[in-house]
C-alpha cells in the first residue's frame, strides 16, 4: 500500500498537536504514526466484539460537551466529529479529524494508539475506526470514476488507485476471481511518489473503452494510443480523494461504506462485500420496521 503524503495541512497540523501532547505523556509511544505506514496488506477482517464501545452519547450532554470544550481549548482548530462514551475503563473516544483517541472524562489524559480485546485479539480501534469514517456512497460523484462489471453486476464496490502503485497491481490480479459485481474506479494518481501516473491516467481516461485499457495497462503495461488530452477527472479525483481523507492506494470502499485501505486478499474482499450486504439490509429492516 502506498501512503499518501498530500494530506490536508489544518487538519495534519491538528492531529500532530494531539500526537505531540500524547508522546509528551509517554502514552502509546510510535502509535501516530501508524497512519503513515497504513494497516497491513492482507489483514483478516473481523466481526464487533461483544466489549466494543457503546453508542456515541449525545451531544448535548454535559460531560460530552465538557470533553468537546476541553478539547478545542487544548488543540485549537482541531476537527472533532464525535464524542463517544467507550465500554472499557471509563474512557471517551474522540474522533479528531480522521483519527480515533481517546480520552478521559476530564481530559487529563489523551491516548493515541490502538485497544485490542485480550481475549478475541480484535483490534477495537480499527473496528470503531471504520465505523464512525463510513463513506456516504451514495453521494459519490460517479461521473469521475469508470464503471467495470462482472456477471450480473448486482454487488458494488468503489476503488480509489493509482496507475503506478505495485499494491495497485496486486490488488487487480485479486479482484480477477470477482463477480457479479460492479466496480467504479476513481483514479487517484499520488504526485509524490509517482510523478507519472497523473499522465497516466489522463491517457486511460481518454481512452474510447476506459474499463478495457485499464485492464489491458494493469495486465501488461500497454497505455491506450492518444496524448490524453481530454477533457477528464483526474484533478477532480484527487480533491475528492482528500476531502475523504484518502490517504493510501489503493483503497476500497464497499456499499455500506467502509472504507479500507490496502491489497486485500479475495476472501476478505468477499467477506468485507457480504459484511456491507448484511449492513445494508439490517438498515433498511431498521427503516421499515421504524415507519
Amino acid at each position: 500500500m502506498t501512503a499518501r503524503s498530500r494530506l490536508h495541512e489544518p487538519r495534519r497540523a491538528a492531529f500532530a498537536a494531539a500526537v505531540a501532547f500524547a508522546c509528551a505523556l509517554s502514552v502509546a509511544q510510535g502509535q501516530a504514526q501508524a497512519q503513515v505506514a497504513g494497516p497491513p496488506l492482507a489483514s483478516t477482517a473481523v466481526a464487533p466484539a461483544a466489549s466494543a464501545p457503546a453508542e456515541s452519547t449525545p451531544a448535548e450532554s454535559p460531560e460530552a460537551a465538557s470533553i468537546h470544550k476541553a478539547l478545542e481549548q487544548r488543540f485549537p482548530g482541531a476537527s472533532i466529529s464525535h464524542i463517544g462514551k467507550t465500554g472499557y475503563l471509563g474512557l471517551y473516544e474522540v474522533m479528531l479529524g480522521d483519527q480515533l483517541l481517546y480520552t478521559d472524562p476530564k481530559v487529563t489524559w489523551l491516548f493515541v494508539g490502538s485497544i485490542y480485546d485480550a481475549a478475541t485479539r480484535q483490534n477495537l480501534t480499527e473496528l470503531r475506526t471504520r465505523k464512525l469514517n463510513r463513506v456516504a456512497v451514495d453521494r459519490l460523484p460517479m461521473d469521475l470514476a469508470f464503471k467495470r462489471v462482472k456477471g450480473d453486476g448486482s454487488r458494488k464496490l468503489y476503488l480509489f488507485s493509482d496507475a503506478d502503485c505495485p499494491f495497485c497491481h496486486r490488488l487487480e490480479q485479486e479482484m480477477r476471481g470477482l463477480d457479479n459485481v460492479t466496480i467504479y474506479t476513481f483514479m487517484f494518481p499520488i504526485d509524490q511518489l509517482h510523478p507519472d501516473a497523473a499522465r497516466k491516467s489522463r491517457i486511460l481516461w481518454c481512452a474510447p473503452d476506459r474499463a478495457k485499457a485499464w485492464d489491458t495497462y494493469f495486465a501488461t503495461g500497454k497505455l491506450p494510443s492518444n496524448s490524453g488530452d481530454c477533457s477528464n477527472p483526474v484533478a477532480k479525483t484527487q480533491a475528492l480523494g482528500d476531502s475523504l481523507h484518502i490517504n493510501a492506494t489503493p483503497t476500497l470502499i464497499f456499499a455500506d461504506g467502509t472504507m479500507i485501505p490496502g491489497a486485500l486478499p479475495l476472501p476478505q474482499i468477499e467477506k468485507e462485500m457480504a459484511s456491507a450486504q448484511a449492513e445494508l439490509a439490517k438498515g433498511r429492516a431498521a427503516t421499515q420496521a421504524a415507519r
